[in-house]
């Protein structure tokens, strides 16, 4: 992380050295930018904060039930409204599968996980506008179920 912020302060630098008026003029454009989603995005940060009390426990009493129908159901609403990045997500599903959870449910939580954004809705809605946000997350959510279900059918979890 902190190669990042080296690279970027060497290339500012080179950027001021080249020219310090387009420099200045860049860092103001970005500090507007930035303070205009700042109030979304603590709000984001807010949401998320509340998430991340759920635990691994919890999600697995409700995805590793009996019912399959359930189980994704489950799983397709929970990866909807939570929200990780995907080096959590995806040794979680290692311990969901350890946990007896199905492949079709945890494909449905991952997938729902990366591809749907309830918590992200607000940023999103703000720069792609409410109906490219809504439409989205539909499609986003079929399709994760579809990729479910296909798991389901290879794993010989459904029929």
């Amino acid at each position: 992380m902190y190669s990042l912020y080296i690279i970027s302060i060497i290339f500012l630098s080179i950027s001021y050295f080249f020219s310090k008026e387009k420099t200045i003029k860049a860092l103001k454009t970005a500090w507007k930018k930035f303070s205009k989603i700042l109030p979304t995005y603590l709000k984001l940060l807010i949401i998320l904060s509340f998430v991340l009390l759920i635990s691994d426990d919890i999600i697995i009493q409700y995805l590793g039930g009996n019912s399959t129908l359930l189980g994704l159901i489950m799983g397709l609403i929970t990866g909807s409204i939570t929200m990780m990045p995907g080096f959590i997500a995806y040794p979680l599903s290692g311990i969901l599968l350890e946990k007896g959870v199905s492949y079709m449910v945890i494909a449905a939580f991952i997938t729902t996980l990366m591809m749907v954004g309830v918590i992200t809705y607000p940023v999103e809605k703000e720069y792609m506008g409410k109906k490219a946000t809504i439409v989205r997350n539909i499609s986003s959510f079929i399709i994760a179920a579809v990729i479910a279900i296909a798991a389901g059918l290879l794993y010989g979890e459904v029929l």
